[in-house]
């Protein structure tokens, strides 16, 4: 069984969610886990208000922060840094907005106790509920259609690419350059690439899709072009020349 567990949270104006989504971890992964890490990620709102709040609960919170808003994979990369310099076996990152369940922890670090899996995918789409949970049609469309296009591209057999649900072994976060990667939302989706390329193991865990109206900062049309992007610059390349 792994140790050294750490909870790896970008946070971008989540004052009304955060506190919420630390309340729903259970009480078998709050044995297991050593840190809890929040990047505030230049927030406008409450949320470092919430955090003072959260580390009067949690003592083990280290908050980090961003000046201005860098991005999601900005947030993600001082996170995977600190996780590594502070030793962590398994950084976990969970987002702050609720849509990614806490309640499966323990299921998700079984891989890693096991060790079957160097980084696992909370997967939307593994278990078929995801119209389900709530999931916009045509996310779920776009979703099927880029990840046929992706199998394709990367020779994977994976239910989903899209998932931020995912989990790092100490192995995958020192042997990526993810300093290298995008500051954006297609942060991890090159991480699987690069995991790919560097023969480590990934592994896909159903999780519940839940859809309440929370705020999503993700650019849909955006997204979709650098998911495309990012099929190109594999196909060409570019990442295996990153691991040079």
């Amino acid at each position: 069984m792994v140790s050294d567990v750490f909870i790896l949270m970008p946070a971008y104006n989540a004052a009304s969610t955060i506190e919420k989504v630390f309340d729903r971890i259970p009480a078998a992964a709050r044995e297991r886990i050593r840190r809890y890490v929040v990047v505030d990620d230049g927030s406008t709102d409450d949320t470092a208000a919430a955090l003072a709040r959260l580390r009067a609960q949690f003592p083990s919170l280290v908050t980090l922060a961003h000046a201005v808003n860098r991005g999601y994979g900005a947030a993600e990369k001082t996170l995977l840094a600190y996780a590594l310099e502070q030793g962590a076996d398994v950084g976990i990152v969970l987002h702050s907005d609720g849509q990614y369940s806490p309640e499966l922890i323990p299921d998700l670090l079984r891989p890693f106790d096991d060790d079957s899996a160097d980084l696992v995918q909370g997967s939307r789409m593994l278990g078929g509920s995801a119209l389900k949970g709530r999931m916009p049609l045509y996310k779920f469309v776009a979703n099927k259609v880029l990840t046929a296009i992706e199998n394709w591209a990367f020779g994977l057999n994976l239910a989903e690419y899209h998932s931020g649900y995912m989990l790092y072994s100490r192995k995958t976060i020192a042997s990526i350059p993810f300093q290298k990667l995008s500051d954006s939302f297609d942060f991890d989706l090159e991480m699987i690439v690069m995991a790919h390329i560097k023969g480590l193991r990934i592994q896909e865990i159903a999780i519940p899709t839940i859809y309440a109206g929370e705020v999503s900062h993700l650019k849909p049309v955006q997204y979709g072009l650098r998911v495309l992007g990012i099929v190109a610059n594999y196909r060409r390349g570019k990442y295996d020349k990153l691991t040079g």
